[in-house]
């Protein structure tokens, strides 16, 4: 137990900046700072590309790491502090005014490039600790359980101390202290978890690698990124992260102008997503012990999509009571509770089955790579969580919602489109994360028996013991 909570702690961090760049980044720079939708979410895109040159690189990096601490831990020390500065600068630009495009470019992608230093290294983690089909879904659950209370923390704190009611959202006051107190978390989860484990995984790799090459880098990346199962895992994956990113961008919007949340309403918002998390916490373990992860997989994706969506085409068919009221805000959160519980099991059934695409690597090269197929991992879930802050941009600019919008003086039609390009986009998402992830090829059994296979290897090719004359 004590494991486990230390490990998932490093998770708190990707949840403070999940929170912040899903949640509250969007609406700040456009409706506070007032650049535009559209413009934020291609400056936020543009970053991700960057990212994606040299995300895979640092996976290499640190599978290739020699150290008496390791391949991880020195990653996990180094990192965290820089990250913290970035992240400050993030929500408090030089004189308070919207940076220049370029400005914002830098520091989301400092934002990003090292948090991908932190979270590569402390995920890759779980394949080395253990081997266990099951073991690996329970170490993904805590890590996810760190990982929301982390965000979901950080919006309690944003919706009650730094920027209170409708109002404290739409004013730039509250955001620096915002970043501060991420900034705070994010440091002490990330070394916090690390020294919590230090006994545990220091101590030199069992093989020292070979001298660094770029060349030889981007060959052994191309090598595990063509991997079957990792190809099927990320056209899935890319899916179903695409729609929360889309999904967590967007809700300030409709929780201000369609749902017309405020007060105590809406800092209910973050224990309703507690909630899921908890339900989510003690369904994911049954359902991938009786289903496998695959089948989890599409149970939660269409379920997802299904609880989530209904409140929105029942208020575009004027089926949905009057928003505002506190029968509609209890039926908004009812759908929320269930939709985003099934949401989060796609989300760890997805980031588990990468831990057994580690063995199957191992099976056909004879080398591990737990880093480079978690930069992967880190790489889709990046990609599609900037691809859906893109499209929410492109959503709200589409539905020509004006910057400074009031809530409950936003015409129909403006919600109307804002909602029904959201449904649609939501529902192609979650059927196309359903049809590749419930296609993985690696199921327990396989798995537990290339396992054994590779243990018995190894045990083959240990040099026999002597015994003592």
């Amino acid at each position: 137990m004590r494991l486990k909570v230390i490990h998932g702690f490093g998770a708190a961090a990707f949840g403070v900046k999940d929170s912040g760049f899903s949640f509250f980044l969007l609406i700040y720079y456009n409706q506070v700072l007032g650049m535009d939708a559209g413009t934020v979410g291609q400056i936020l895109f543009a970053a991700l590309l960057i990212d994606a040159v040299v995300d895979p690189l640092l996976g290499y990096l640190s599978d290739r790491t020699y150290t008496r601490w390791g391949r991880r831990l020195p990653w996990l020390y180094a990192a965290p502090i820089p990250l913290a500065i970035a992240w400050i600068l993030l929500w408090s630009p030089p004189g308070g005014d919207a940076p220049s495009a370029g400005g914002l470019l830098a520091v989301a992608v400092a934002v990003r490039l090292l948090l991908s230093a932190c979270e590569v290294p402390s995920v890759s983690l779980v394949p080395e600790i253990t081997d266990d089909y099951v073991e690996r879904t329970t170490l993904f659950r805590y890590r996810y359980l760190a990982g929301w209370l982390g965000g979901l923390s950080m919006m309690v704190l944003a919706y009650t101390v730094f920027m209170p009611g409708q109002d404290g959202l739409l004013e730039a006051d509250g955001y620096a202290a915002f970043g501060i107190c991420g900034a705070v978390i994010m440091a002490v989860s990330v070394i916090g978890s690390a020294w919590g484990q230090h006994s545990l995984v220091a101590g030199l790799p069992e093989h020292k690698p070979g001298p660094l090459s770029f060349a030889n880098a981007f060959a052994e990346i191309k090598q595990a990124f063509s991997e079957r199962a990792f190809l099927i895992f990320a056209a899935g994956g890319l899916a179903a992260y695409i729609t929360q990113g889309l999904t967590f961008s967007i809700s300030q919007y409709v929780n201000l102008f369609v749902w017309q949340l405020e007060g105590g309403a809406l800092t209910a918002y973050p224990l309703a997503l507690f909630l899921s998390v908890i339900g989510m916490f003690f369904i994911v373990g049954p359902l991938h012990r009786r289903f496998g992860k695959p089948k989890s997989a599409v149970i939660g994706s269409l379920g997802a999509a299904a609880f989530g969506m209904t409140p929105y085409l029942l208020f575009v068919a004027d089926l949905w009571p009057e928003a505002g009221t506190l029968v509609s805000t209890l039926g908004f959160y009812a759908f929320l509770v269930l939709g985003n519980m099934l949401g989060i099991v796609v989300m760890i059934s997805a980031s588990s089955m990468v831990a057994e695409i580690v063995e199957a690597y191992q099976e056909r090269t004879g080398q591990r790579a737990e880093g480079a197929f978690y930069s992967g991992n880190w790489l889709v879930q990046k990609c599609a969580t900037g691809i859906g802050i893109f499209l929410t941009g492109q959503i709200i600019a589409a539905s020509e919602l004006v910057t400074r919008a009031q809530p409950g003086s936003v015409p129909g039609a403006v919600l109307n489109e804002m909602i029904l390009l959201y449904v649609a986009a939501s529902f192609v998402l979650a059927v196309v994360c359903a049809f590749w992830l419930g296609r993985f090829p690696i199921g327990q059994a396989e798995h537990e028996a290339r396992v054994a296979a590779l243990r018995k290897a190894a045990d083959a090719t240990e040099p026999p013991h002597r015994l003592p004359r």
